[in-house]
């Protein structure tokens, strides 16, 4: 690969993270006042809404089964997993979903080997994979006496990071189509918001402008729909064309990280020893997991 493209995905990546790594706090203010899937289809809505303006053009399919990797992609990784993540932050504590949440390259790394072609399970990414693991453990225990297991929220955590690997996989699919990556996401976040309907239906959505106005819930239902969305999928979409699904999916062991030093900077929580000790061994599971697809191996 091309090395500027590569320094190109790392950092799309980079950023995508960054910036996921913030929105459970965003996400977990909101259901103060709104549903999961309230919270869910305004942010995708405002996501839909900002790609299509940004580039209007209309997308062509060449070909008509290409319409259900766009589809299942939707379905994956904006109604199912969302809704999944959503739901079990009412179950249970944002950090508990953070840290479930970022086994997902681990499943990924399971269906990539069985689904997509050039890439083989290797040493290295359960090397990295068991200490980004035992870091994310550390982490959780950073001084909060707070975590608890809660067996609902938990498990939809885990089946959300499944869900969420189904995506990757996906993404990497639709990235062989050749299509522009903006259009292609949009026409996901299309797909995602007419899988939402029957939840809508379900669960119920009554709109309440009041409650949108205020300016904490609209900073975060912006950022939501703004960074979160419109921008985050576009650059993670991007990072998966440029670096492969497995390569990019392991970034996702530092969004506790995130969470823990967003956490310190912005609500003034300390961190404990164990804590620094825990990001650090995140960060070489993240690394040793990067080595495996290195120049020994392509992507996919």
């Amino acid at each position: 690969m091309d090395r500027k493209k590569e320094i190109t995905g790392h950092l799309s990546a980079l950023i995508t993270i960054f910036i996921w790594g913030t929105t459970f706090i965003s996400t977990k203010v909101l259901l103060e006042d709104f549903s999961p899937i309230e919270i869910l289809f305004l942010r995708f809505t405002i996501g839909f809404v900002v790609l299509l303006t940004v580039y209007p053009h209309r997308m062509r399919i060449k070909d008509r089964k290409q319409e259900l990797y766009f589809a299942a992609a939707g379905l994956c990784g904006i109604t199912l997993y969302y809704l999944l993540e959503n739901i079990a932050l009412t179950y249970t504590f944002a950090s508990n979903v953070g840290i479930v949440l970022s086994i997902a390259p681990f499943f990924t790394a399971i269906f990539a080997h069985f689904f997509l072609a050039g890439e083989k399970l290797r040493p290295q990414f359960f090397t990295g994979f068991g200490a980004a693991a035992a870091g994310i453990f550390l982490i959780s225990f950073n001084g909060s006496s707070n975590l608890q297991l809660n067996p609902l929220g938990d498990i939809l955590a885990v089946t959300a990071s499944m869900v969420w690997a189904a995506y990757s996989i996906l993404t990497k699919k639709i990235s062989s189509f050749h299509y522009n990556t903006i259009q292609s996401t949009r026409r996901i976040f299309f797909y995602g918001l007419v899988f939402m309907i029957p939840a809508l239906l379900i669960f119920g959505f009554k709109p309440d402008v009041s409650r949108m106005v205020q300016p904490l819930n609209l900073f975060h239902i912006l950022f939501l729909g703004l960074g979160a969305s419109a921008l985050c999928f576009v650059t993670w979409n991007f990072a998966v064309k440029l670096l492969g699904a497995v390569k990019t999916s392991v970034y996702i062991y530092i969004v506790p990280v995130i969470t823990v030093v967003t956490s310190v900077i912005v609500l003034k929580e300390t961190i404990t020893g164990i804590g620094i000790f825990g990001i650090l061994l995140t960060l070489t599971g993240l690394f040793l997991s990067e080595l495996k697809t290195s120049s020994k191996q392509r992507k996919l």
